[in-house]
């Protein structure tokens, strides 16, 4: 890929693993500097399960080509969050060209409470879904856009999901990605003038680090999970580097991408040597709804138009 990015200076929060650390290397491998954040080890609910830790993701950003600067960040304590912004702009004079708005507080706890309606749940559930996946992105977009509009370039990605377009696992995670999404979209009306691309990138099925510790795909079918196969954390990361790299981005602002049509449009597969279904293909879409004996006929190319998706998410 190259050091294309090799004078940009990148922020991805919630990188020590997973989707963010994906990102976080890609971009190093572009020659970034990027920073990137994470909670403590001790404070982490996957604490002693040997998962790599800030530092050695930054170890590894640099190892790949780029600077890695780990700081341990409490995205919950808008204090520390104010603060990681004055040492990016102290430390950088004032430049900060991608954020990428990726940590999230309590996946886990969401995924605890599937098949609890949300009246079952106390209502500080809320707090601990959004206070960190919706509230802090907003903190982070606007300290990262007064850099930004300053110097008239920026890129700023918000990490979504398929639950900001149907129901998964509960209430308070479906309104928050879904508010994110809006969130990018109305950001990109007052931004765009200043030159600065605002997206949400939702990526597919995601293998993480873990999700295989904890053997997610057992909860998966077996005559679906042929037709669901999941990308690697670092394909999310390709599809937001060569979306840093595209000088025609800003055409793209306000919009939601899928990681599986970036890739088709900007040509690259996977690292571990396969291109993941789309999760707009039909066969995919038939494979997880349990009708494999058709899914097998259809060809992984053909896929449903957005406008189809995004009719079956109207509410008018």
């Amino acid at each position: 890929m190259g050091v294309i990015l090799q004078d940009q200076v990148a922020l991805v929060t919630g990188a020590s693993r997973g989707i963010g650390r994906g990102i976080a290397l890609q971009l190093g491998e572009a020659g970034a500097t990027v920073y990137i954040t994470g909670r403590r080890p001790e404070l982490s609910d996957n604490f002693g399960l040997g998962l790599p830790s800030l530092e050695y993701v930054a170890k590894e950003i640099t190892n790949r080509g780029g600077r890695g600067i780990a700081l341990y960040v409490d995205h919950s304590n808008m204090t520390e969050v104010k603060f990681l912004f004055e040492k990016i702009k102290e430390e950088q004079d004032g430049r900060l060209d991608i954020l990428v708005n990726n940590v999230y507080n309590s996946l886990g706890k969401a995924t605890e409470m599937v098949g609890k309606p949300f009246f079952d749940h106390d209502p500080s559930f809320w707090d601990s879904i959004n206070d960190v996946g919706l509230r802090n992105h907003y903190y982070c977009a606007v300290y990262a856009s007064r850099m930004m509009v300053e110097r008239r370039r920026g890129l700023i990605v918000n990490v979504g999901s398929l639950g900001g377009l149907k129901y998964v696992f509960n209430v308070a995670y479906g309104a928050g990605k879904e508010a994110l999404a809006r969130m990018s979209t109305d950001m990109a009306v007052e931004l765009n003038p200043y030159n600065v691309c605002v997206v949400t990138l939702i990526p597919g099925p995601v293998k993480t680090e873990t999700s295989l510790r904890k053997n997610v795909e057992d909860f998966m079918k077996e005559d679906t999970e042929e037709y669901v196969k999941g990308e690697s954390t670092e394909f999310t990361g390709k599809a937001l580097a060569r979306l840093a790299m595209d000088p025609g981005r800003l055409k793209k602002s306000g919009k939601t991408l899928f990681t599986e049509d970036l890739a088709q449009k900007y040509d690259f597969t996977d690292r571990i040597g396969m291109e993941p279904q789309n999760i707009r293909s039909v066969r995919t879409i038939l494979g997880t709804m349990g009708k494999p004996e058709v899914a097998k006929f259809i060809s992984p190319k053909i896929k449903l138009p957005k406008w189809v998706i995004w009719q079956s998410v109207n509410r008018f």
